[in-house]
């Protein structure tokens, strides 16, 4: 994101709407769906930065969303999250992999059209987020202090308080 702020800018934009902004869906909610879209394409950058995002946003923290990483379909969330996730992972594999029934299944534990629609655009965003960073090769904190400090400044200041200004051109 330093080396091309003039990018930087519109895809942390892309990232403040469907995961800061208003919704049904709690912000935390939003970024583990972020975060388990990018375990599930084995970038770790995101699959860390996201996981932490969403375990200072969740009431039981770290434990809660290593829960959901390991096995969606057994941790202490919501049957509507549960149902979510398992789109999340279907537009992981391809957006043609979302099913009717699938759509529906979420529908039947509650999901509204919005929370649907917004989770297909988060799945479908840390896709490409999850090329960008690791076809880059992005530099990655080396412990979890250095994602716990990235994660006070997100959940604190948002995606878009955070974008490099960019240079002026001469």
């Amino acid at each position: 994101m330093l080396f091309r702020p003039q990018t930087a800018g519109p895809l942390f934009d892309l990232a403040e709407v469907p995961l800061r902004g208003e919704s049904t869906l709690s912000r935390g909610e939003r970024e583990i769906v972020a975060a388990y879209v990018s375990r599930l394409n084995q970038c770790k950058f995101c699959h860390s930065a996201h996981s932490t995002f969403a375990a200072l946003q969740l009431d039981g923290g770290t434990e809660v969303v290593e829960a959901v990483l390991n096995d969606p379909d057994t941790a202490q969330v919501s049957a509507k999250l549960r149902a979510l996730l398992r789109l999340a992972a279907l537009v992981a594999q391809s957006g043609l992999a979302v099913t009717e029934e699938e759509v529906g299944a979420a529908r039947a534990e509650g999901a509204t059209d919005v929370e649907i629609h917004d989770t297909v655009l988060i799945a479908a965003a840390f896709c490409m987020f999850n090329r960008y960073v690791d076809g880059l090769g992005a530099v990655t904190p080396p412990d979890q202090a250095g994602y716990d400090d990235i994660g006070r400044l997100i959940v604190g200041l948002g995606y878009s308080a955070v974008t490099p200004p960019v240079p002026p051109t001469t």
